[in-house]
Order: structure tokens, then sequence, then C-alpha cells
């Protein structure tokens, strides 16, 4: 785990001691991140990050997890596709078994934070623990356009807490209670995103049977409906028909996700007349992403919703370029035709696609241009800073507005 020291080139030494300062000012409080799952998934990768960094800034930082079966999960996935505005059918069933594990999470999990940070729906319910500490609900989704029916649900609990956090602006809802805006972001020397030696990634290449004889496409995400990997296929097969190239389909699962694996299936269905489509489900290794990110020519994101879109933020850091859909966060990360394409559809990706293989400076130059947007905007110091600003703000609102 890297050391905040080592964030000095990359930020420079101001940063540094500003996230110091702020560290100082939040001795004696303890914060409690909890969330549904330890690996997996954006929120799980983030905490793994940031918790150690907080601990060595001097912030008493602990992290507790929820429990919960396969039919929880299941329940929560729904409410996660259907805060995303996807048709989903939630019976009065599937509240009555989401209350039960709440109920148990509930009598199990000691909340002992001065500040008690919540991340998503799967732990909302344990804000009926609430006594004289402080409590936040982080939402990572976008509920620009959530089923009524589910965040009117989740509305009863997130009334109870001190604020909520959002990712982005569009996602912000007509709350009674405070509201902060903070994106995520990615830690530059994590394996996932630290700088590789072109041994490491050709071995990565030969790993997977992937040849370097031709462009590579790839979308690193999980294997979810709302990342539409089917989609990518089909602009991909579009774009073959004018310039021979590869597809690779790559990721995991999540605990808190038991639709991944037949996702996963439908896949690799619809690939497996191709040989130069390579489905490949990653165990938990960073460094095999960092690889396949940097052996790509094209880095995809054909989302149908999304929260933020951490894998965007990754693949910029690494200058290459991005063709992503327009939505959730990645209009925070991709300006259009200045650092990456968006699009609408999958003819719209394949289209963009076509001219960034067709015009390889071009695509350099977005590359770039996106580089440098996410070292201004999405590492994880200014996260750090973002998040302690928040913690604060909740003993000394007037200082805080001295402090930003």
């Amino acid at each position: 785990m890297a050391k905040i020291e080592e964030y000095i080139p990359l930020v420079g030494q101001a940063v540094i001691d500003d996230l110091k300062l702020l560290g100082e000012r939040l001795k004696g409080r303890v914060v409690q991140h909890i969330n549904s799952t330890p690996v997996g998934g954006g929120v799980a990768e983030i905490l793994n990050r940031m918790v150690p960094l907080l601990k060595e800034l001097g912030v008493d930082t602990k992290w507790d997890v929820i429990k919960g079966g396969e039919q929880f999960f299941e329940v929560t996935k729904k409410f996660h596709n259907a805060l995303h505005g996807r048709t989903e059918e939630v019976t009065q069933r599937d509240f009555e078994i989401f209350m039960e594990t709440s109920q148990q999470n509930i009598e199990n999990i000691d909340t002992y934070g001065d500040i008690v940070f919540i991340h998503d729906p799967q732990p909302i319910a344990l804000i009926k623990k609430k006594a004289v500490n402080k409590w936040l609900w982080r939402c990572h989704v976008d509920v620009s356009e959530p089923n009524e029916k589910v965040w009117g649900f989740l509305m009863d609990f997130i009334t109870k807490y001190d604020s909520a956090v959002f990712s982005a602006p569009a996602f912000s809802r007509k709350l009674p209670i405070r509201q902060f805006l903070i994106p995520p972001s990615i830690d530059p020397l994590s394996d996932k995103n630290r700088e590789l030696p072109e041994e490491t990634i050709n071995s990565v290449l030969r790993k997977y049977d992937i040849e370097k004889d031709k462009p590579i496409l790839i979308q690193i995400s999980r294997f979810d409906r709302l990342k539409d990997p089917l989609g990518v296929i089909d602009a991909y097969l579009q774009v073959k028909k004018y310039i021979d190239c590869q597809l690779v389909l790559a990721g995991g699962t999540a605990e808190d996700d038991p639709e991944g694996f037949k996702v996963l299936s439908e896949v690799q269905e619809k690939a497996k007349n191709d040989r130069d489509i390579h489905i490949l489900l990653l165990p938990q290794n960073d460094i095999e992403v960092n690889a396949l990110q940097r052996a790509a020519d094209i880095i995809v994101q054909k989302s149908l919703k999304e929260g933020f879109g951490l894998t965007v933020a990754e693949a910029l850091w690494k200058a290459k370029p991005v063709v992503a859909s327009n939505v959730g966060g990645i209009p925070l990360q991709i300006k259009h035709k200045y650092s990456g394409l968006l699009c609408y559809s999958v003819e719209g990706a394949s289209f963009a696609i076509k001219q960034l293989l067709s015009s390889p400076e071009y695509a350099k130059k977005l590359g770039a241009n996106g580089r440098e947007h996410i070292k201004n905007n999405f590492l994880i110091t200014r996260h750090l800073r973002d998040y302690m600003l928040l913690f604060l703000s909740l003993y000394y609102p007037e200082d805080i507005v001295r402090l930003c």
C-alpha cells in the first residue's frame, strides 16, 4: 500500500500538507464505513485504498461489512436496477426480505463510529441504530430517474440521516437533509493504475492468448446487464465489417450481484463463433486489469446506466482513447471530442471506434487530454480532501466554509 508521501510527485507537496492539516482536525473522531461486500465493485475498491490512507493521516477509520444471503442480494440487485430506472418487478415480499436481513444486521453490527458512513442501499436500514453519533448515506448509483416505489421505500431511511452524498449533480434529489456532491476517484499508485513494464503487459496477453496482430478493443466491467456487454459485441461486429480488430470483454463478479454469472453465460453464447472475441472472467487481479487496459488500442464503456464509471477514469489515466456512453457520471470524465468520445447507441459506439482506429493521432490526443483531466479532478487525494471536509462539516459547519 502506497504511503501518503508517495503522492507528492503526482499532486504536489501543498496538496499533501492540506490533507495532513485536515487529518489533525479530525483526531479523536472514529469514522466507520459500512457497505455490503469487501471485494468486487467500485465501492469496495475505493475503500480498500482509502481506509489505510485516512489512518495514515491520523483519522481513526474502520470498515465493516453487512451480512446477507442469496435472497437478500437478489432483492438488492433488483433495487439497484430499479434505482437506475430499469423496469423491475419489486414485490411486497422483496421489501419484507430486505427488512428481515436488515433487522439481523441491526442486531449484530455494532455502529460504534462517531461518524457512521453507510454506502448504498444494502445497509441503509442500520440508521435505525442512530444515537448521538453522526450518520452519512453515500449513494453511488444513478438515481436521476429511479423507480419511485423503491425510492419511496428508501426515503423513509434517508431522511433520518444527517447528510447524503451523491456522485454527480444530476443524481441529487429533493431531500430534507443536506446533500454533498463528491465524485469517486482512482488511486494512481494502486496495482490497477501504476505504470507497468512492457514485459508484464505482454505476459498477461500471452496468458489469455491475445495477439497484438490487430487492434484491441476492450471493455472491463462486471458482467452486468447495465454495462451492456452484448451491445459492445454488436458494436464490435459493426466495426469489423470495415476494420479487422479484436474484442476483449473482461471482468469479474461481486459477492452482492447474483445476476453476474447469468449475464456472463449470455455473453459467452453470443461470442462463441468469433475467435477474435475474448471473454475473460478475471480473478481479483488488478495487475492483469492494468495490463489489459494498457494493451488496448481503444477502451469502451458502453453502459446503459452508470453511477460514475471508474473504469473510464482508469482508462483515461493511462492516456487511452475512450468511447463511452453519455450516461451517469461518465460525462464528468469525458468532454466529447476533447478527452474522449461519447455515444448514445450501438451505431454511435461503432462509428466512434472506427473514427479513432482510422485517426491514431487524434486518438492519441484525446488520451493525453483525458489523462490530464483525471489528474486534475479524479485522483484519490482530491477524494480524501472532500471526505475529510465532509466529516468536519458535521461538527464545524462554519469553519468548513473557510477551509474550502
